[in-house]
């Protein structure tokens, strides 16, 4: 029978094309539940160490499940009440600020006029605003209830992701006749999620500490609420760094003088640098198998299909998304694009296993260089 549909490539990549945006816009119409399970599907990830590491040492699977429920729900709840806490705080304590912001922004703007921008006294009111910052918090505040019954479903869905982790692997081989490759494949990418998760969240937790210890030393109002947005911020890649500053920054210009805001700045630059593009990369060990560019479009990406959720789990992923791709020789040339920088002098790894284990992108380097091989060989 055949099989060729007659479709022109350009027809094929429209109906491609076409089958990705509705793919897309299902998926922020579903965003609502499924952001909440994807973030449960990584929670579970990260938990599953932990629940075998019990199991081996004869802990009942009950009381496994037990243990690992009850800290996420005593982390979670620690910290739901110290955010809501601080921040019903620094809600009580904006109008004090508020004053001394609008004196500051208009001695700002004044020198801003005097040095040749017209219109600047009217401009940079509107630009620091505290209204904006009352807003957001009340806005935050308000909706402290749906996140908390948004908690409480992630937190049910990764019991149940862990009650059926143990017999996921059997269902799977037997439903989709997977193959020792592809399991292989499965198994890379749990175990590359895990190392990611562990590894940014220790980090996370060492910039908060910090952060919050370098701000309590200064004196700043609200550091543990600001070392709490440190923690959040720190998953997300390039422009959390910098978030994470912002308010703090303004509370110090505001609240002290311009010596202490500038030691604040640099306690941020110096935790950032130390942790995030030092520490962190080496314990990442070869990195995490995207380049730059992916990093970033991935953020923008699943910022606008999941929301707030995709934004702090763009970079796992789009690691899943590059391991699916390196799959099938169809999509592998996405996989590579997605991928970091190629070395064309560097040897392809043995299939041995001397090399140490294989990023995607060196899998699909040497099924390359095999095929090159292979065609020479023929011709």
């Amino acid at each position: 029978m055949n099989t060729d549909s007659g479709f022109s490539p350009p027809a094929r990549g429209l109906l491609v094309a076409a089958a990705f945006v509705i793919i897309v816009v299902g998926l922020q119409l579903a965003s609502s539940l499924l952001g909440p399970v994807l973030l449960a599907m990584f929670i579970a990830v990260v938990a599953t160490p932990p629940l075998r590491f019990m199991r081996k040492y004869g802990a009942p699977k009950w009381l496994a499940l037990l243990v690992i429920g009850f800290i996420l729900l005593d982390f979670g709840s620690l910290f739901a009440l110290a955010t809501t806490g601080a921040l019903e705080g620094f809600r009580d304590s904006l109008p004090s600020y508020q004053e001394r912001l609008m004196l500051l922004s208009d001695e700002f703007g004044t020198w801003l006029e005097g040095v040749g921008m017209p219109n600047s006294r009217e401009a940079v009111p509107d630009l620091l605003d505290p209204n904006l910052a009352m807003g957001l918090t009340r806005s935050f505040l308000s909706n402290a209830s749906g996140i908390f019954s948004t908690g409480l479903l992630v937190l049910f869905t990764v019991i149940f992701i862990l009650l059926e982790a143990a017999g996921m692997p059997a269902k799977l081989k037997a439903a989709f006749a997977i193959t020792p490759e592809a399991d292989a494949r499965i198994e890379k990418m749990l175990s590359s999620i895990n190392q990611y998760m562990i590894i940014k969240t220790l980090a996370s937790l060492a910039t908060a500490f910090f952060i919050w210890i370098w701000l309590w030393y200064l004196g700043l109002d609200f550091a543990m609420l600001w070392a709490l947005l440190a923690f959040l911020l720190n998953f997300v890649p390039f422009v959390g760094s910098i978030l994470m500053a912002v308010p703090a920054i303004l509370l110090a210009l505001v609240q002290t003088d311009l010596q202490t805001t500038l030691l604040v700045a640099l306690g941020y630059l110096v935790v950032n640098t130390a942790i995030g593009s030092i520490l962190e990369p080496r314990f990442m060990g070869r990195g995490l198998g995207i380049s730059t560019l992916a990093v970033f479009l991935s953020l923008l990406f699943w910022g606008f299909v999941f929301g707030t959720i995709g934004v702090f789990l763009s970079v796992p992923l789009t690691m899943v998304l590059i391991i699916a791709l390196d799959a099938s020789p169809l999509t592998r040339p996405i996989a590579i694009l997605l991928g970091p920088d190629l070395a064309p002098d560097a040897p392809p790894a043995s299939g041995d296993g001397s090399a140490g284990p294989q990023t995607p992108t060196q899998q699909t380097q040497n099924l390359l260089a095999q095929e090159r091989q292979d065609t020479q060989q023929g011709q």
